[in-house]
């Protein structure tokens, strides 16, 4: 199977996984069943190379997303032979390419970082697809500026894993303090306890209550 076919195939199969756990959803928790009529059907976004995914994740940390897009765009522009660069591309651009569209020697420290991990195969698409997760997130965090919040964004969106919980995450805990009326914001702890209800689909739950907040 080409690469492309079998991303297709990946692809239908989480959007497979999403309808279900919709229902399953909405079964378990009536506060959730009522978002879920409100945002209907949610789908994965399309699936992006890890090595991407990971430059585009600490491209945009602490920056606002017009501002990061920004760079993302000329950070891209220092490449024309490609959309993304190779790890090995990466780590021939010197540090004054990096600060001449944007990007903060800290943040640059982090990307060639990243970039040598995938050089030297400590880091590999295959292996990131395949890692269990709690595996995985002792594989990420030990990359410069990649946190519990990179990780659990990364497990969500990329590599659409449906039981992940970023309790860390601000706009989740918003999310849940409105949804469920609660009078203080929840804590990570309090967070965890109440989404056992929602096992196994736990970051499809977190993207519903996402897209509810962002509902006008």
């Amino acid at each position: 199977m080409s690469p492309r076919a079998k991303s297709e195939t990946t692809l239908a199969a989480t959007r497979r996984g999403f309808a279900a756990g919709a229902r399953a959803l909405a079964q378990a928790d009536p506060v959730l069943a009522d978002i879920i009529r409100r945002v209907g059907r949610v789908t994965p976004p399309p699936p992006r190379e890890p090595f991407d995914a990971l430059v585009r994740a600490i491209l945009y940390q602490q920056l606002a997303g017009s501002a990061a897009a920004a760079i993302l765009r000329r950070f891209q522009a220092l490449y024309p032979e490609a959309e993304f660069p190779t790890p090995q591309a990466l780590l021939a651009t010197s540090d004054d390419a990096l600060r001449s569209v944007g990007i903060s020697r800290q943040k640059a420290s982090y990307l060639k970082d990243l970039a040598a991990r995938f050089a030297d195969g400590t880091l590999s698409s295959s292996k990131l697809r395949s890692l269990p997760d709690d595996q995985l997130e002792a594989a990420l965090t030990a990359v410069k500026g990649v946190g519990r919040w990179t990780a659990d964004m990364f497990f969500i969106f990329t590599l659409h894993r449906l039981d992940v919980l970023p309790v860390g995450d601000l706009g989740l805990r918003k999310a849940v303090m409105g949804a469920y009326a609660l009078s203080e914001l929840p804590t990570p702890a309090e967070l965890l306890a109440l989404g056992e209800r929602w096992r196994p689909y736990r970051s499809l739950a977190t993207i519903y209550l996402w897209r509810d907040m962002e509902s006008p």
